[in-house]
């Protein structure tokens, strides 16, 4: 017969509060999601408010030995730690590292604007505008029109006679605004307008005219000494023509920026100074935050103040999120430069290899944690904005015991095609050859697949293009 029975057990597991949640949550944030989200916060928590951004910066100090050691199991106690990690220890940087920030101009307009303006700018009837903003909204992003003259007729119906003459006429007035070739219906007719807009005299005009009337087939198909004889010229002629052509915009639409630019904005700022490589926050990337005093001490234990203790701590919880998420992207950050020094004085061809677990276990923290940290974080150094994973990358053995980053690997390969007879070209043998002599044991399969990866052609392509 069973008897129920008392037993008491010890044991250790990790609680997910609803407050390290959101710990986690936000460090995984990009930047204009966490200025969302930050706003958010703004607009509906009145125990929050803005205060003036402090710049937070830190020099790439080598981790200290004696910090705590940290567990997969004590990842609550971790995110706590990190919080209060370099706060006694910041430097202001000098005032020449200091960036004076540029701030994109939206001002650019799409195509179809960019075409209707000049309709607005022309001289043409009422009627002829009409048809205008009809083929104006049937061409694509590419500048060409994606709809046939007969199907805009039936749209304009109510405009009176408007015939596919009439459309005609008009559709031809539109290729001649900017971009050149923008309305056409064909790669043909694309290329003989641009081709139109220059001077005749130009070497090779009347052959690249030809050419783009009839014989874009065989350009298409490189059968250069049948393109010869069907035109009856010299080599030297129809090389003329084909630079000519191939100086001509085939997508003119592309030309004009289909939607305003969109500007990367690092998390962190990298750069050397006496000597050293120094790491610094990017203060513009979320406002800064504050409990509001005034509305924090009106609080008391009254049952009707629930709400406002309850936005308190919810405020509380986000500085406090947002202080974690700040302090582990720099510990972050300073250790993949501490790794990284190479690359950043040298270039990709001095890259390391790195993978999520070096970090972790350098930092003490959960690879998840250094995913999270380095996925959509942007850091700007001398040698460009690079976002955090850029850095991490596979490895193949070098010829001394050690080991190559394969984005050295990559950097190495275009270093050497770039470099290499263009008459002669090398092929994926000859630059796993060249690789083994550098030290780095790379097979040839593994040159074709990083040679592909990068779109660059093969030997043999390589040696035709030449050849032309």
């Amino acid at each position: 017969m069973l008897k129920p029975s008392l037993q008491l057990r010890i044991g250790q597991q990790l609680t997910m509060t609803p407050q390290l949640q959101q710990a986690i949550r936000l460090l995984q944030l990009p930047v204009l999601d966490l200025q969302a989200e930050i706003q958010a916060a703004l607009e509906e928590n009145v125990m929050l408010e803005m205060e003036e951004p402090e710049v937070v910066q830190q020099e790439a100090e080598p981790p200290s030995e004696d910090g705590p050691g940290v567990t997969d199991e004590e990842l609550e106690v971790e995110y706590a730690e990190i919080s209060t990690l370099g706060q006694s220890d910041r430097a202001p940087l000098p005032e020449d590292l200091r960036d004076n920030r540029d701030y994109p101009d939206l001002s650019g307009n799409n195509l179809r604007e960019h075409l209707l303006w000049q309709l607005e700018m022309n001289r043409f009837s009422e009627v002829e505008r009409a048809a205008g903003r009809a083929i104006i909204d049937a061409i694509d992003d590419d500048g060409y029109l994606a709809a046939d003259l007969d199907d805009l007729t039936a749209l304009l119906v109510d405009q009176g006679e408007v015939d596919e003459e009439f459309l005609e006429f008009v559709l031809r007035r539109i290729q001649q605004f900017d971009p050149t070739g923008v309305g056409c219906r064909s790669l043909s007719e694309c290329l003989l307008i641009q081709l139109a807009a220059m001077d005749g005299d130009i070497p090779g005009h009347a052959l690249a005219v030809e050419i783009a009337e009839s014989y874009l087939d065989l350009v298409a198909k490189q059968q250069y000494p049948t393109l010869r004889r069907q035109l009856s010229c010299v080599a030297e002629d129809l090389d003329a023509a084909l630079i000519l052509l191939r100086a001509l915009h085939p997508k003119p639409g592309l030309t004009v920026p289909s939607a305003p630019p969109e500007y990367v904005i690092p998390d962190v700022f990298v750069r050397r100074h006496a000597g050293r490589w120094v790491v610094e926050v990017n203060p513009g990337i979320a406002p800064r935050i504050r409990v509001n005093k005034d509305y924090a001490k009106l609080v008391s234990r009254a049952s009707e103040y629930e709400a406002l203790r309850t936005q308190l701590q919810e405020a509380r919880w986000l500085i406090k999120s947002l202080e974690i998420r700040n302090e582990t992207l720099i510990r972050v950050a300073q250790c993949i430069v501490r790794r990284q020094e190479s690359f950043l004085q040298e270039g990709e061809v001095a890259m390391e290899p790195m993978i999520l677990k070096d970090v972790a276990e350098e930092l003490g923290m959960h690879e998840s944690t250094i995913s999270r940290a380095t996925t959509a974080k942007y850091m700007h150094t001398p040698r460009g904005v690079f976002e955090f994973k850029f850095f991490f990358s596979s490895h193949v053995a070098a010829t001394d015991g050690g080991e190559v980053s394969s984005t050295a690997i990559r950097a190495r390969i275009r270093r050497l095609i770039a470099q290499e007879d263009a008459s002669k070209p090398l092929s994926d043998s000859n630059i796993a050859k060249r690789l083994e002599q550098e030290g780095a044991k790379v097979a040839r399969r593994t040159v074709a697949k990083y040679r592909e990866s990068m779109g660059i052609p093969s030997s043999s392509e390589r040696r035709r293009a030449a050849s032309r």
